[in-house]
């Protein structure tokens, strides 16, 4: 860097990272907004958690252009695109770096930190959740003859809240748990009017991202619950449910994705809930016939 030039001049002939690229589809964005570019590709962290009036600030320019900005790369403001940039800055780190990266803010215990954070993100998410795509996606569900669900790991657990309770009022919906061969065998059953729902937060395995192609070109309905909106998912996807998932310590939070599996089921019961109320019921019965649970005045001998 010469003498006479900024840090900014610098940060504005910065190469722009290929998700922010593609987003442009070829436009020159205006000389604002490529300064908002600029701070993003730059200075990734420290956007990935700025509000509306410090990303203007980082950016040397005006809210009002930090929001244009975000809107011209097909988010619906600050927040939106906010989210994206810290859910890409965090999957690049690995866990002990994530851990890292929360220990500079640490300022309370674990427990309280855990629940500011995850406050944070159902905020975060009160933003992102849309009505009538839940809707949607409870539509093709509702539609479908076979539900697919997938989930690496611990993401796997907002699966099997979506299938058990879906499964409740009737629906066939399935959590596969495992990979290889077995996940491709599973994937190719699926018919078209079918649909498969994958749960991709901070790194997914690329066999999960194939098993969507696979089902993309089958005419399988595909549902993806992502903290991140990839271009190349998209075009894969029928619905993509974008949420956060940042958590306090070293893994990300599922608080957000369960809100989410929450919602479906409830759209799925509104969707008609006398046939979920019989189903249910039916269900309840066959559990009593065989003595699932205790009766109330049982005790532990």
């Amino acid at each position: 860097m010469s003498s006479g030039e900024s840090g900014t001049g610098a940060a504005r002939r910065q190469a722009l990272p290929g998700w922010l690229t593609s987003r442009l589809e070829g436009r020159r964005p205006a000389a604002g907004a490529r300064r908002v570019l600029a701070a993003i590709a730059t200075q990734p962290r420290q956007m990935s958690y700025a509000s509306t009036s410090a990303a203007a600030g980082a950016a040397e320019v005006n809210v009002a252009t930090v929001v244009r900005t975000a809107q011209q790369l097909g988010f619906s403001g600050w927040p939106a695109l906010r989210s994206e940039i810290r859910s890409r800055y965090l999957s690049g780190l690995s866990a002990s770096e994530v851990l890292s990266e929360h220990n500079e803010d640490a300022g309370q215990g674990p427990a309280w930190s855990t629940l500011r954070r995850d406050l944070h993100n159902l905020q975060d998410l009160a933003r992102l959740l849309d009505e009538e795509q839940i809707e949607r996606v409870a539509g093709l569900i509702n539609r479908a003859g076979t539900t697919l669900v997938l989930g690496s790991g611990s993401f796997g657990a907002p699966g099997l809240q979506l299938s058990h309770l879906a499964q409740t009022i009737g629906h066939d919906v399935r959590l596969h748990r495992i990979g290889g061969t077995a996940l491709f065998n599973a994937v190719s059953l699926l018919r078209r009017g079918d649909c498969l729902v994958v749960f991709q937060l901070w790194r997914t395995p690329h066999e999960l991202l194939h098993a969507m192609q696979v089902a993309a070109e089958a005419g399988v309905s595909v549902v993806l619950v992502s903290d991140q909106v990839r271009e190349d998912l998209t075009e894969l996807a029928d619905e993509l449910v974008a949420m956060p998932s940042e958590g306090a310590s070293m893994f990300p939070s599922l608080v957000a994705a369960t809100t989410v599996v929450q919602s479906v089921v409830a759209a799925l019961v509104a969707g008609d809930p006398a046939a979920a109320a019989d189903w249910s019921d039916g269900v309840e019965r066959l559990w009593s016939r065989y003595g699932l649970f205790p009766d109330s005045e049982d005790r532990l001998q």
